[in-house]
């Protein structure tokens, strides 16, 4: 593990035109902080009221741009990220002081960007300064709202609503959020167009403090990995960085919030007075427990908050007299925080894969190593590798020959040899002991005394007598004790045992798998057993699985060695419905295919739901009859007097044999029932595998025939396959005309007129493509509001 370290702590003073000079003075150091406190005239004469207070940070920003804040702030959290040491920075302070600000910034100016923007930049910067090393990223944003956990980026097209709640999980390895999408982004602005889809999710609300208050905490979270491109090194490490927005603490006596707002502030102020007993009890040494679980937000932040990582604090504040205690109190907070230590280590990992090759490598050094010292040794042809069947044969030949005394002594070469004898002496012992057993079984009839079926057809046949015991048993002296039945006299020994074994053979077809079976007919019932499939479903992932390999969707060529030979294009196209069987039979003969096969499985489905239907609704109606039996047995037992022996009530055998019948419907019910909830779920699953295959049917359809019938001919060497632009990729109208669009010359000059410089594309890119999404998506709701009208 690192060496323990405090948290730094920062203050940010939001500038203002009514500045209390008077009341909050600066250190000359610029890490001081000094608020004066008039008295209060109205107590009195004796007035013990505290009016000075100092609080010693590690730095005051005051009237500090953005970038001077990121340089002293994120700038060292971000770069040991990328060396394996996690970060966290945090803005705390009252509604409206500035820490939606300072965290993300205006994003409608590339300047006045935050610290989670410039941290994402200063990520991709420092990648490609580092070719030696693999590094992905990874994001994902967190909203804790009113005491619950929302995922921001779950209204993305591919992430979709999630089955399972967002929750909070621990485990050895740490605090994960469970249920919560984590993207891939290769470049900077698919980045930040996942940062403004997040922030367009949050929720905020006017405040009397500020317009756009932030009601909820958040916190964006970069996992970066970092392989090394060199294959002999196994190691790599992993770290993230936890950015986190908290909502703003305020005075509900000023703010006189009301409603919504009120609740929201309520729920705010529980959470952070939480946050700050988490703070007081990691500061003080002498507390074994730290309440993380009094709150979602600490809960969160359990591995930040003292652990594995590097803690920096942003606290926002007023400089106005009028809001002097709450500055007061957020100042205090960071003096606490300060107390708060964390021990930072580099966190690595190994890669298995990575492993296993130079472990490889290593044994074949090895193996080297030993071929030397074999040969300066004058032991020659010394074989380290596995053995194989000749070799296991020709050890199997010296041990019997050593066992039958032909062989005085097996020569030892290597340790895998040694393995080997002792294996082939376990082999053959095995091996004698069948043919012992099988030399007895010729020669007598053995029977298991745990076999009552067997034991109940030798007696049926008279070959034991009344006591149990089987004719000539012995008695423990060397004598066979019994009295010999009538069949077993001379000249009737083969006729009692083809009697015995007829009875024998009859009584294991009627007790089934209570009888004892051969091998033979074991085997060829396992492989009956393996590959004939059971009445029900068995497991439905299994089913899933097999539909899904069976459906999967795959891009398909349409590369055919006839396709050189095909009839001139005709002079009218023909009506889409004869092209349409025209393209299931050739091109999309493929697709139809796996469309028809999901459409049987989709009806041999609803099938069996339909027959579990049944049978659930037969179980049901002989529920409610049996439970009315019940009624009128117990009312009868009412009206004739109940019986009691020890404070048990007596009922008799009928009702007993209802409640046991009751039992074993409810069971059957319980079982069919969950039967019928997983066949609609393949349903569900199969109908989307239908839906998916029949829009594909009919988007390859479009295609096709535009391309056959409406392209230009001297155009189709471009369409065919291995020509510069794929199938149904570029629209018909503008197939003739490839040059530089609008869109392209806007990208050009995008970087080049920019007057922020070729960095901010990223930033605005994604800024333009995020708002286009949700003008299209609002669009969209107000079309489907009129056509509701």
């Amino acid at each position: 593990m690192g060496t323990r370290k405090k948290v730094h702590a920062f203050v940010r003073v939001k500038p203002t035109d009514d500045f209390a000079h008077e009341m909050i003075k600066y250190g000359d150091d610029n890490k001081t902080i000094d608020i004066h406190l008039k008295k209060n005239t109205q107590r009195g004469v004796v007035n013990n009221q505290q009016t000075d207070w100092s609080f010693k940070l590690d730095g005051v920003l005051h009237d500090a741009s953005q970038d001077l804040v990121y340089e002293t702030v994120g700038k060292d959290v971000v770069s040991q990220a990328l060396n394996g040491y996690n970060g966290t920075i945090m803005c705390y302070g009252q509604t409206g002081a500035g820490k939606t600000y300072t965290m993300t910034g205006a994003t409608e100016n590339y300047k006045h960007r935050g610290i989670l923007p410039r941290a994402l930049q200063q990520v991709f910067k420092m990648i490609e300064e580092r070719p030696t090393q693999a590094i992905t990223v990874r994001v994902s944003y967190l909203e804790i709202y009113n005491e619950s956990l929302f995922d921001l980026l779950s209204t993305l097209p591919y992430v979709g609503p999630s089955v399972t709640p967002v929750t909070i999980v621990e485990s050895p390895q740490g605090v994960f959020i469970k249920g919560l999408s984590v993207h891939l982004t290769s470049q900077e602005e698919d980045a930040f167009s996942l940062l403004f889809e997040g922030e367009t999710n949050r929720i905020i609300a006017s405040h009397t403090m500020n317009k756009n208050s932030s009601r909820s905490h958040c916190i964006f979270t970069i996992y970066v990995e970092a392989h090394s491109r060199t294959l002999s090194d196994e190691k790599y490490i992993t770290s993230k960085i936890n950015l986190v927005d908290l909502a703003g603490s305020e005075r509900l006596g000023k703010s006189r919030s009301e409603g919504r707002v009120l609740k929201e502030a309520t729920y705010i102020n529980k959470s952070l007075s939480f946050l700050e007993q988490a703070i007081i009890a990691l500061g003080d040494q002498k507390r074994d427990h730290i309440p993380f679980r009094q709150c979602k937000l600490t809960h969160a932040l359990k591995d930040s908050l003292g652990g594995n990582c590097n803690m920096v604090l942003v606290t926002n504040i007023y400089g106005e007299a009028s809001q002097l205690e709450e500055t007061l109190s957020s100042l205090r907070f960071a003096s606490r925080m300060k107390l708060v230590t964390t021990e930072p280590a580099i966190n690595e990992k190994y890669d298995a894969e990575r492993m296993v090759k130079n472990l490889e490598k290593e044994v074949a050094l090895l193996k080297q190593e030993l071929a030397i010292h074999d040969s300066l040794a004058n032991r020659t042809l010394v074989n380290y590798d596995p053995m194989d069947e000749i070799q296991i044969a020709e050890i199997n030949s010296q041990v019997r020959r050593y066992l039958e005394g032909t062989l005085d002594e097996i020569d030892i070469i290597n340790l895998r040899q040694i393995q080997e004898v002792f294996n082939q002496f376990r082999v053959v012992l095995s091996q004698q002991e069948q043919e012992v057993e099988s030399t007895l079984r010729r020669k007598y009839t053995l029977i298991d005394k745990n076999d009552f079926a067997a034991i109940s057809a030798v007696q049926k046949a008279g070959l034991v007598d009344d006591d149990g015991h089987l004719v000539g048993e012995p008695d423990g002296q060397g004598f066979g004790l019994g009295v010999a039945p009538f069949s077993t006299r001379p000249g009737k020994k083969s006729k009692s045992k083809k009697m015995f074994k007829e009875q024998l053979s009859s009584l294991a077809r009627k007790e089934g798998a209570s009888s004892p079976v051969s091998g033979k007919d074991l085997d060829a019932s396992t492989s009956k057993t393996q590959l004939t499939p059971s009445s029900k479903d068995g497991d439905v992932k299994d089913m899933l699985l097999q539909d899904r390999e069976t459906s999967s969707i795959e891009p398909l060529a349409s590369e055919s060695p006839k396709e050189e030979l095909r009839a001139p294009r005709p002079s009218t196209p023909p009506t889409k419905p004869v092209a349409f069987e025209d393209f299931k039979n050739e091109r999309g003969s493929e697709i139809n295919r796996i469309f028809k096969e999901n459409k049987s499985i989709l009806n041999e489905r609803r099938k069996r739901a339909s027959e579990t239907t049944q049978r659930i609704n037969a179980i049901k109606r002989e529920i409610d009859m049996t439970k009315e039996a019940l009624n009128f047995n117990k009312s009868l037992r009412e009206k004739q007097g109940e019986y009691e022996n020890k404070g048990l009530m007596i009922i008799d055998e009928e009702e007993f044999l209802l409640i046991l019948k009751l039992k074993d419907l409810k069971k059957q019910y319980r079982t069919e029932y969950q039967d019928l909830q997983d066949l609609r779920a393949e349903i569900q699953y199969c109908q989307h595998l239908v839906d998916q295959c029949r829009h594909r049917l009919l988007m390859e359809f479009d295609i096709w025939y535009n391309e056959s019938f409406f392209v230009p001919e001297d155009l189709q060497a471009a369409l065919k396959p291995g020509g510069s632009i794929r199938p149904g990729m570029m629209p018909l109208s503008r197939i003739v005309s490839l040059g530089e669009d609008d869109q392209d010359r806007f990208s050009r000059l995008q970087q080049t007129m920019l007057p922020e410089g070729p960095d901010s594309v990223s930033f605005y890119n994604a800024k333009v493509k995020t708002e286009q999404k949700h003008n299209y998506l609002k669009t969209m709701m107000g079309l489907q509001q009129t056509h509701r009208k």
